[in-house]
Formats: C-alpha cells, structure tokens, sequence
C-alpha cells in the first residue's frame, strides 16, 4: 500500500470523528436527539402533537426549568448542587408557614422564601470557598439540613389552600397559551443567556470551570463568583417551589424529592460538561424539554414510572458518553 493510501486510511476514521464531534457540539446534539424523540412518540400515540399536551409538556417542566437554569451555572463553574430539591422544599415551607402562623401577607412571604433559598446557596458557598469542602459533600449537607428545616416549620404537615390570585399564576393561560410561570422561565431562560453569552462575568464562569487557579491569575475573583453562582441557584430554586406551590395549591415539606438529579441530568442532556467550562441556557433549555416529552411520551404509551426512571438513567449515561467522545474529537 503506497504512503498517500495509508496516509488516507488513517486519516478517514479522524476526520469522521471531528464532524461528528462538531455536530454534537453544543445544543446541536440534544436538539437532534429532542426532534428523534418527539418523531418516536408521535407516531406512537394520536395526541402527543396535540396543541394541549404540548401546553402540558410546557406547564410541566416549568419548576425543572427554573432548577436547571441554576445549575447551569453550578455546572459551568466545575460544581455541583445536590440541594437544590431540599430548598426548594423550605422555601416552599416558609412561604405556606409564614401567613399560616404569622399572618405575613404573602407578597412578603414570597420574598422571605426566596431569601431562605438565597441563604440556603450562600452556606453552599461559603462551604466550598471557606471551608474548602468539596462540591458534592457541601451540598450534600445543606441538602439534609434544609429538608430538615422544611419539617420543622409545620411538623411536617403539608400547607393548603392559597388565594385564587396566586394559583392562577401558574393555572391561566393568557392569550390562550402562556401563564405567568411559564413567562417566567422563558424571560429566566433569555436573561441567563445573555449573561452568559454577552457578559464579561458570564464569561468568566467558564474560565473558572476550565481551570480555577488560571481564572484567578487572570485577575478573576473566582471564590467571590463561586458563592454568588450557589446563591444563585439557591434562589432560583426558591423561585421554583413557589411555582410549585402554585401549581398544586398547597406546600408540603417532601416536594422537590430527587429533583436535583432531573436538573443535573437535564444540564448533562444538554451538552454540559461535569468536568466544567461547557455548557450553556439553550442546552438545557433543550436538555429540560427532552426530559418532559420523555415523561410526557412514556405516559402517554402506559410505560410504568419505574421503568421510566431507568430509560432516565440510561440517558444520562449516553449523554456523558457523548460528552467524552466530544472532548476528545475536539
């Protein structure tokens, strides 16, 4: 074989991987997978590309989407948040206990929720920069201690009953098809993004994700940004247990139970990387929604939920595959 052919041999299966790896990049990747998915389901079931199970699929991923906007963030940075479904569950607590016990108005209690959220993600950070503790353990024990909290409250009774105006937040679709929640985290969604894309401090969190110690050489204040980012994601998840609670009319201390590993997994799905400095809002936006229609999907054929935990978990697995053939095309 002369050198020009082994030279083409050689080269071929290289340059298979670089175009594959450049079609997988970023929200590409996901987006196809989400496109092959919504073809599976409806053609599996009559009303999947119904106008109503579309506006279901969008109520419903709603909480998870705020969740997920957080931990984008979290994830870029090289991080990982295990508390967010335990703060979600407090500031759901605070905002049903406080009216209930105190006669807070709401409005004050809504902001005194997000508060707790927000103090919630600074222990996280302060954990992490301060204590040095590592990501995982940080959160691991903030996420105890806040369901914990969230029992304490009312001992561990649920909180129902909230004033027509606010469950209508998330229950009435203006102009036929938007509530107020779901505005809300399309105007999060937008605002995340262009923080990231068109600002110097979004920018930095992937110099901080990519490697810390030349983020900080680079002049960037990279334990001050850490704290923030939980902040952050403590707040927004605050923000996301007042949807739920609009959504179901009620406060109870086990909400948000394993929704840290659907937000972790809808940030995976969509292009980031555990490893830190790669991912983005679109991503998980994408991410978000290939977990709903898979949920949605599943249900509508009658899968059983414990199945769908486990065609979950098999995602995620091909997501991260999918990342680490990414980074090694690239």
């Amino acid at each position: 074989m002369s050198t020009s052919a082994t030279a083409r041999t050689s080269t071929t299966p290289t340059m298979k991987r670089a175009v594959l790896a450049r079609l997988l990049a970023g929200s590409q990747g996901p987006l196809i997978g989400l496109v092959i998915l919504c073809i599976v389901f409806s053609s599996t079931s009559d009303v999947f590309l119904s106008a109503r199970n579309f506006l279901n699929v969008i109520d419903q991923v709603t909480v998870l989407g705020i969740l997920a906007l957080g931990m984008t963030g979290v994830i870029i940075i090289g991080g990982i948040d295990l508390s967010v479904g335990s703060i979600l569950a407090v500031s759901c607590m605070v905002f049903g206990w406080l009216p209930q016990d105190y006669s807070i108005p709401y409005v004050p209690a809504a902001i005194l929720a997000l508060i707790a959220g927000g103090l919630c993600g600074l222990v996280n950070g302060i954990l992490i920069t301060r204590a040095k503790l590592p990501p995982f353990i940080a959160t691991l024990t903030v996420m105890s201690v806040a369901r914990g909290l969230a029992n304490l409250t009312t001992g561990g009774q649920q909180v129902v009953g909230y004033p027509n105006w606010f469950t209508q937040l998330a229950t009435v679709r203006h102009l036929g098809f938007l509530s107020v929640t779901v505005a809300m985290f399309i105007l999060l969604a937008l605002g995340g993004w262009v923080f990231l894309r068109y600002r110097a401090t979004g920018r930095s969190l992937y110099a901080i994700g990519g490697n810390p110690e030349v983020a900080r050489l680079a002049g960037i204040k990279v334990q001050p940004l850490t704290v923030w980012v939980y902040i952050a994601s403590g707040v927004l998840a605050g923000l996301a247990g007042l949807v739920l609670s609009a959504r179901l009319d009620s406060s109870q201390p086990s909400a948000g139970l394993g929704y840290e590993l659907d937000a972790i997994a809808a940030v995976v799905i969509g292009g980031a990387s555990l490893s830190g400095g790669i991912g983005g809002i679109g991503g998980t936006v994408v991410g978000v929604l290939i977990i709903g229609v898979l949920h949605n999907g599943l249900n509508l054929i009658g899968v059983s939920p414990f199945i769908q935990q486990v065609i979950i978990g098999c995602v995620i697995a091909a997501a991260v595959t999918i990342d680490k053939f990414r980074r090694r095309g690239a």
